[in-house]
């Protein structure tokens, strides 16, 4: 696991988890039979969007936290990083 240990596959890992977690919550919950991107065209001026952002960050955060007990802290670093423009864009919309 050691070779893995790479800021850059933290990073790009960490870019993708929120919306891929963000995508399947979506679809799981939300009641209408639109696209995704119609979903967030639709939730954009609300306060909704800015929670469920916040919401998507909890995959990154326990990511952090397992990286960081298996001693892979390029890793983690790399996925802390990556939460912050999703967290930034949370703040600005609540």
């Amino acid at each position: 696991m050691s070779r893995y240990n790479r800021f850059l596959y933290g990073f790009i890992l960490g870019l993708i988890l929120p919306v891929l977690f963000l995508w399947i919550y979506l679809k799981r919950f939300y009641p209408v039979d639109a696209s995704f991107f119609e979903i967030i065209r639709q939730l954009f001026p609300s306060v909704m969007l800015g929670k469920l952002f916040l919401l998507s960050i909890m995959p990154n955060l326990i990511g952090v936290f397992i990286f960081y007990k298996q001693d892979n802290f390029k890793l983690g670093i790399g996925m802390m990083i990556s939460a912050l423009p999703y967290l930034v864009m949370a703040m600005i919309m609540m």
